[in-house]
C-alpha cells in the first residue's frame, strides 16, 4: 500500500492534480446525468417480465355480431398456431377470460357483448425457451394487427402481457374529462389519433361505446288482441328467433340437477342479408304465429319497428363525465412517447382554437393539460394516468426517501463532528455513486439483448448505497484525524496513510457487495437493483479513496500542524478506530 499512499500524497501536494481530480469527477457526474435526457440510459417503472402466458383482447365495432367477432378471433388463432412455443390457446367469445393479474384492472370480468372476445395464450415454461414472452408479443403484434384487423373494419386487437409490477389500465391512459359529452367524444377521438401517430405507441383504444342506429321491436297490444294472439306468444317467438330459449327440462339419474332443454334456430336462419330496415321486415314476415282460430298471423302484422340510437355506457369520475384513451408502449418506456404526444397535443389543440394551459407545480399531475373553448367557455381536462402516474408516484416517493436519508445522515454527522464541512464531504462522496449507477445501466444495456432500463429498483439500490458510501468516507476521516491527533502527522500525509490503510477493507467490502448482488443482476424485475449495487459500489470505491481525500485536504475542520510536523515511519502505524 506504500505506492498507493505516495500516489494519493502526490495528488494532495500539487494543486494542479487536485484540480484535475475535481474536474474529472464533476465531468463524470455531468456526463452520467446527461445520459438520462439524451436517452442513452432510459428510465422506466419496471422492465418487461417474461411470463408463461399472455392475453389478446379483440374488440370489433359496437353492434357487430358474434359471427364477425369470431371471424377476427379465428384469424388471430391461425397466426398463433404457427408458433412452436405456444402450448395451448383458449378463446372466449362475447366474454373475458377468467380473471388474472392483468384482468383485475382492465375489466376482463365485465366483458359481456357480442363484439368482444379474449384469447388466453399459454406458453412453454420460460426457462425452456429462448424468446421471452414480451419479445414474442413485440414480434407478433404488427403481423396479427395487419392481417386480422381488416377482417372487420374498425376492429382493435390488443396484446396484454402480465405486468411486472402494479397492474394498470394501460401503459398510457389519457382521461378526457368535462361536462359536454359530445365534445368529450370528439376530443377523445382527436387524442387517439395523435397517440396513433406517436412512434412506439401501439394498441390505441377509446374506452367508449360507439353510438349507432338500432331497431326496437314493440308489440302492438291492440293488433295482438284483434288477431287472437297473446303478448306472451309474441315475446317468446321474438326471443326464440333471435336468441333462443329454454323450453323444457329433463331429469337424469347421473345428474343431481335438472337438465335444461334449450331450443335455438339454425344460425343461418338468424342472419340478415343486410343491415337494413327492409331485411328486418322480410325476416319478420317469415315468422308466423297460430292464433286461437288456427290461422297463421305474420309477426310483422303485430309488431312495430322503431329506429333509435343505442345507449352507451356512461363513465364518471369526480362527478364529471370521462372517457379513457389507452395505449401501450412497445418495448419502450412510456415516458418518452408520452412527452412527445403531449407536445403534439399542445400544438394541435392550439391550432384548433383552444386555450391550452399546463398544470403548474411538480405534482404527479404535472403533465396534465387544461383546455378552454373560447367560444363557449367550456373547460376540459386531459389527465395522464396509467403506468405513467404509478411511475411518477413511485419516483416521487423514492426521491422523498432519498432526500430524507440525506438529511438524517447529515444531521447525525453534524452532531458527531460538530461542524458542517465534514458531513458535507461525506454526503458529496456518497452522492457521487450515482455516476456508477447510471454508467452501469449503460454498460448493461450494451451487453444485453433487450433494453436495460433505469427502474424503480435501481433507485432503491442507489438509496441503499448511501449508507455504504458514507461508511467508507467516515472510516477515512476518523482514521486520518486519529493519526493527526495521536501521532502528530501532517494532514496531507495522514490522509494519504488513511486512504492506503483503509483501501483493503473498503475493497473487500465492495467485493462482498458485488458478489452478493450478482444474482440479482440477471433477474427481470430486480436486475436494476443488482446493477445499481454493483456499479455504484465500484464508483464509491474510487470516490472514497481519491476524491474524498482531495476534499478533506481543503477542509478547515481537519486540524493540521504544518509548523512542527513529526516525521514518521510509515511502517509503524498502530492507531486503530
Amino acid at each position: 500500500m506504500k505506492r498507493f499512499e505516495d500516489f494519493v500524497y502526490s495528488i494532495l501536494e500539487k494543486r494542479g492534480k487536485k484540480s484535475l481530480v475535481i474536474l474529472l469527477t464533476l465531468l463524470a457526474l455531468a456526463g452520467s446525468v446527461m445520459m438520462l435526457p439524451t436517452k442513452i440510459v432510459k428510465a422506466k417503472m419496471l422492465p418487461g417480465k417474461s411470463d408463461n402466458t399472455y392475453s389478446i383482447y379483440i374488440k370489433t365495432p359496437t353492434g357487430s355480431s358474434i359471427e364477425q367477432t369470431k371471424a377476427v378471433s379465428q384469424c388471430v388463432i391461425e397466426h398463433l398456431q404457427n408458433e412452436k412455443e405456444i402450448r395451448d390457446i383458449e378463446m372466449y367469445e362475447g366474454m373475458g377470460i377468467p380473471l388474472d393479474y392483468a384482468g383485475l384492472v382492465k375489466g376482463s370480468g365485465m366483458k359481456n357483448s357480442e363484439n368482444l372476445a379474449e384469447i388466453a395464450v399459454n406458453l412453454t415454461d420460460k426457462h425452456e425457451r429462448e424468446e421471452t414472452s414480451f419479445m414474442m408479443v413485440h414480434r407478433l403484434r404488427p403481423i396479427v394487427e395487419k392481417d386480422c384487423e381488416n377482417v372487420v373494419d374498425g376492429s382493435i386487437i390488443q396484446f396484454v402481457e402480465q405486468p411486472a409490477g402494479p397492474p394498470t389500465l394501460a401503459a398510457i391512459v389519457v382521461e378526457v374529462t368535462g361536462d359536454n359529452i359530445k365534445k368529450i367524444r370528439k376530443l377523445s377521438k382527436e387524442v387517439a389519433n395523435i397517440l396513433k401517430k406517436t412512434p412506439s405507441l401501439v394498441d390505441v383504444d377509446i374506452m367508449a361505446d360507439d353510438i349507432y342506429k338500432k331497431y326496437e321491436l314493440i308489440p302492438n297490444k291492440d293488433k295482438i288482441s284483434r288477431s287472437g294472439l297473446s303478448v306472451d306468444q309474441v315475446n317468446k317467438i321474438i326471443y326464440l328467433a333471435f336468441e333462443g330459449m329454454k323450453i323444457a327440462h329433463k331429469n337424469s339419474a347421473n345428474e343431481p340437477d335438472q337438465i335444461q332443454i334449450f331450443e335455438v334456430l339454425d344460425p343461418k336462419t338468424k342472419l340478415f342479408k343486410t343491415k337494413s330496415l327492409d331485411a328486418l321486415r322480410i325476416k319478420l314476415n317469415e315468422l308466423n304465429l297460430m292464433n286461437k282460430r288456427g290461422m297463421m298471423v305474420p309477426l310483422s302484422e303485430v309488431v312495430e319497428i322503431k329506429e333509435v340510437n343505442s345507449k352507451p355506457n356512461i363513465m364518471q369520475k369526480d362527478l364529471h363525465r370521462i372517457i379513457n384513451v389507452t395505449a401501450e408502449a412497445d418495448e419502450e418506456s412510456q415516458v418518452y412517447p408520452l412527452l412527445k404526444a403531449r407536445d403534439m397535443m399542445i400544438k394541435y389543440f392550439k391550432k384548433e382554437g383552444y386555450k391550452v394551459e399546463k398544470e403548474r407545480g411538480l405534482s404527479t399531475y404535472m403533465f396534465d393539460l387544461h383546455l378552454t373553448d373560447p367560444k363557449t367557455g367550456e373547460r376540459f381536462l386531459l389527465r395522464w394516468d396509467g403506468e405513467m402516474k404509478v411511475t411518477l408516484d413511485t419516483f416521487r416517493d423514492l426521491g422523498g426517501a432519498f432526500i430524507g436519508a440525506l438529511v438524517l445522515i447529515f444531521l447525525l454527522l453534524v452532531i458527531y463532528y460538530k461542524n458542517y464541512s465534514l458531513p458535507a464531504i461525506t454526503l458529496a462522496g456518497s452522492f457521487l455513486s450515482i455516476i456508477g449507477v447510471i454508467v452501469g445501466h449503460w454498460v448493461a444495456d450494451l451487453v444485453t439483448r433487450d433494453t436495460f432500463f433505469l427502474t424503480a429498483t435501481s433507485l432503491i439500490g442507489f438509496i441503499a448505497l448511501m449508507g455504504i458510501s458514507s461508511r467508507n468516507s467516515l472510516l477515512l476521516i476518523d482514521f486520518a484525524k486519529s493519526l493527526m491527533e495521536s501521532k502528530g502527522i501532517t494532514k496531507r500525509r495522514a490522509i494519504a496513510i488513511a486512504s492506503a490503510t483503509r483501501a483493503k477493507p473498503i475493497m473487500l467490502t465492495a467485493v462482498a457487495i458485488i458478489l452478493g448482488s450478482a444474482l440479482l443482476a440477471s433477474d427481470p424485475v430486480f436486475g436494476g437493483l443488482g446493477v445499481a449495487l454493483i456499479s455504484g459500489t465500484v464508483a464509491a470505491v474510487f470516490v472514497s479513496l481519491i476524491f474524498v481525500p482531495v476534499l478533506l485536504d481543503n477542509a478547515k475542520a481537519m486540524q493540521l500542524d504544518d509548523e512542527n510536523p513529526i516525521h514518521h515511519d510509515p511502517n509503524d502505524i498502530s492507531i486503530t478506530r
